[in-house]
């Protein structure tokens, strides 16, 4: 037992300084523990009908596309969120929900998830109109496919083709995913023209009112046909001739009301990014939770420990060479 107490106290300095090695060397291999805990897990949800096309969004002082607005949002909206988060991202066109990839944990996959995001646009539209009350259909089952529940950011102008009424109006009672959906109006209130590109994404000028193919939402069944250009498609002849389009907030008020979801309007600051993260946490998942912060901190507590050490010994020289501070 002395032998121990004396090499304890002979060496004291060197173990600890070789301790706090071997714990930053475990620090730099990643040391992680399995956690289940509840995440927040969004779909982020786009509109790339081309009415998303109109440019009456406002970012950084000037007029950028909708689109470019929703592209904007949903950026700073997986920045903003905390290691932990899961998103996935789906598009609407016409009456369909398409998933582009399922939940991944921002952290670790955030250039995937932000380029994916980048490329959103009017061309990954399959085909022409826009009913929104189809695509909220159509969520309730992308939902239902992923592997956790999510909360659906669905971001939208909410302009619909064709017009609601009465004759196509869907009935929605039986959707039960109203808690778990967020629509975001995105546009302006004063109506404004759309502008119509060509198959190569080329601006060719402004949708037409009269055309009989051409409808608000997603303007027209076959823009994306690249066999009706020749060379380019037609567009209106005069400014009283637009389509002009805006945001239809109080329509999408009455869908969230109808199915029981929320609303809000979309703005780039503060107040909306703290809305959307106050959302509680929808899912479960086993997530892997690094502990290196604790390796990093029992080192520095060892490395301290060699200040004390130092400092037990100068005083214990004081008292004598047979005192011990064992």
């Amino acid at each position: 037992m002395k032998k121990v107490r004396w090499f304890l106290h002979a060496y004291q300095e060197s173990l600890l300084y070789g301790a706090a090695l071997l714990l930053l060397l475990l620090a730099v291999f990643k040391p992680e523990i399995a956690l289940r805990q509840n995440v927040h897990n969004y779909l982020l949800l786009a509109d790339v009908s081309q009415s998303m096309n109109a440019e009456d969004a406002v970012l950084d002082g000037r007029n950028v596309s909708r689109m470019a607005y929703v592209r904007h949002l949903m950026r700073k909206t997986v920045e903003s969120s905390p290691c932990g988060t899961y998103v996935s991202l789906g598009v609407f066109a016409a009456e369909n929900v398409a998933l582009t990839f399922m939940p991944l944990e921002v952290c670790a996959n955030y250039d995937v998830i932000v380029d994916a995001i980048d490329h959103l646009e009017w061309r990954m539209s399959w085909r022409g109109n826009s009913r929104l009350s189809f695509g909220v259909k159509a969520a309730a089952t992308v939902l239902d496919s992923l592997n956790a529940p999510a909360q659906m950011l669905f971001f939208t102008d909410g302009d619909e083709a064709p017009k609601v009424n009465a004759i196509n109006k869907l009935d929605l009672r039986g959707v039960q995913i109203g808690k778990q959906v967020i629509f975001v109006g995105v546009g302006g209130k004063q109506p404004v023209p759309i502008p119509r590109y060509n198959s190569n994404n080329q601006w060719v000028g402004f949708w037409a009112a009269d055309a009989k193919e051409f409808s608000a939402g997603a303007v027209g069944v076959t823009y994306n046909d690249t066999s009706k250009d020749d060379p380019d498609p037609v567009v209106a002849s005069a400014e009283f001739d637009r389509y002009l389009s805006q945001l239809e907030d109080g329509y999408l008020r009455e869908l969230a009301q109808e199915i029981g979801a929320r609303y809000i309007e979309a703005q780039d600051d503060a107040a909306f990014y703290r809305f959307l993260h106050a959302q509680p946490p929808v899912a479960t998942f086993v997530t892997a939770y690094s502990v290196r912060w604790l390796y990093l901190l029992l080192a520095i507590m060892l490395v301290l420990g060699t200040f004390y050490a130092d400092i037990a010994r100068r005083w214990l020289m004081r008292r004598g060479p047979g005192a011990s501070p064992l």
